[in-house]
């Protein structure tokens, strides 16, 4: 045998075929990789390492729990990065700015009506956020109506506050025509109050706030209990009716002196829909944490909650409420959880195409390699079929003349080593196959066409 022969046999008899596995493989990694693609287009990307927020004016309310949610997120490697503001409705209009960086903010219930918030979303209720209505005098008020002719700080322009009081006057009939509205707020308003500059204060906020703290023990200065607090309520779907205890600021005071009916408004956590999700779930876990404690008007773990009274409810802020923390979240710090819950996507494509792939791919190329064998030997039962029917249809020499061109095509099968028995066998019934020719058919051509 040549060294040409011998060579071209090796490479009919490789321990794989490439053309198959090119047949087979290619495909099969197309179809892989095209699953992985897809799986990667609904992975999300990693979370920035801050976030910006706008709070509200120094000393506020706002103010504070933006500075208790920083400390929670840089526990988790996230920067807060806090926005001072003049209130509620500033807030609003950064986050509805384009070109503003603010992605999340704390806005007043009731701040948004009838403004266009398609892009923003409630995380939910934080606390109450009570109105305060200080004033001095010897009188005792209990009615808005009762402000009439009186200088009142109202807030300042962009402020919830502002919004929510000039609403609660308008609805008693009291206007600039029949008060001096000013738009002070917060500890500027505190000053004026104190230096006889007005002659009552709006504060929205939580009784911690600075201003707030600092009217309620001021000498000279009261709160106003609202007699027509549950018609507010009824009135303004965003008002819920609150009772400050007697005692409850200072029993040693007496502070209050009695029962004071006030109403609030929720201060909410707002997002805009750019707001990744992991660092939505951050920040509801750091309002559960600075929120969730007992207070005067609430109960422990009253806070957060579900609440969408001017912007729908985040779809990560309804898991949240409904499971609580990401499972993943519970054992591992944030940063490792929330690169495991991207990466878990990729799993998909692996279960769903690799498995399977891995599992049909090689009985498909050994499909297509017998199916070479296969056909050859469909060729040789025809040809045996047609010698056991007529064998003086054709001469000897011209059946084996058909044999041969069979049995050359055999030779050139390229075939893996794994498949070499089947070659064999197919040989040795080609012999099978000659034998019978050589016994039924006669040496010369028969006159038969």
């Amino acid at each position: 045998m040549s060294d040409r022969l011998r060579k071209l046999r090796q490479k009919r008899l490789r321990e794989y075929s490439l053309r198959d596995l090119l047949t087979v493989g290619l495909p099969a990694l197309a179809l892989l990789v095209g699953g992985f693609w897809l799986a990667a287009q609904f992975i999300k990307p990693a979370p920035p390492k801050h976030l910006y927020i706008s709070s509200g004016a120094p000393g506020g309310s706002y103010e504070v729990y933006a500075e208790r949610y920083r400390q929670v997120l840089a526990r988790n490697g996230v920067e807060l990065r806090d926005q001072p503001s003049a209130g509620s409705m500033e807030n609003l209009k950064r986050l509805l700015d384009e070109e503003d960086d603010t992605e999340v903010a704390l806005v007043q219930s009731g701040t948004a009506n009838g403004v266009n918030v398609s892009t923003l979303f409630s995380l939910g209720y934080l606390y109450y956020e009570p109105l305060w209505v200080f004033y001095r005098g010897e009188r005792e008020l209990d009615r808005l109506t009762q402000l009439k002719g009186r200088r009142i700080a109202v807030g300042p322009e962009g402020s919830g506050t502002r919004k929510l009081a000039l609403q609660l006057l308008e609805a008693n009939g009291v206007d600039v025509k029949s008060a001096t509205l000013l738009p002070i707020g917060g500890l500027s308003a505190v000053d004026a109050l104190q230096g006889s500059k007005v002659d009552a204060v709006f504060l929205v906020g939580s009784e911690r706030s600075a201003a707030v703290w600092s009217l309620l023990y001021a000498e000279g200065v009261r709160l106003m209990s609202l007699s027509h607090a549950e018609a507010y309520a009824r009135l303004f779907p965003h008002l819920a009716r609150l009772t400050l205890p007697q005692g409850s600021i200072d029993m040693t005071r007496n502070l209050p002196h009695r029962d004071v009916t006030l109403v609030s408004p929720m201060a909410t956590l707002v997002a805009h829909e750019s707001t990744h999700p992991a660092l939505v779930q951050l920040l509801l876990q750091a309002a559960q944490e600075v929120h969730g404690e007992a207070g005067i008007f609430q109960r422990p773990g009253e806070f957060p909650r579900a609440g969408q009274a001017d912007f729908p409810l985040s779809p990560d802020a309804e898991r949240f409420y409904k499971s609580g923390k990401p499972f993943l979240q519970r054992y591992l710090p944030f940063w490792a959880a929330n690169l495991i819950d991207r990466m878990v996507v990729l799993l998909v494509p692996v279960f769903a195409l690799l498995i399977p792939i891995m599992k049909f791919a090689p009985a498909l190329y050994s499909w297509r390699v017998r199916s070479r064998i296969y056909r050859r030997y469909g060729e040789l039962k025809f040809l045996e079929a047609e010698v056991d029917a007529k064998p003086e249809r054709h001469s000897q020499e011209e059946w084996l003349e058909k044999l041969d061109r069979i049995e050359d095509d055999v030779h050139h099968i390229p075939t893996p080593l794994a498949f070499t028995d089947m070659l064999y066998t197919l040989r040795a019934h080609l012999d099978l196959v000659r034998a019978t020719i050589l016994r039924r058919t006669p040496k010369e051509k028969s006159t038969e066409t």
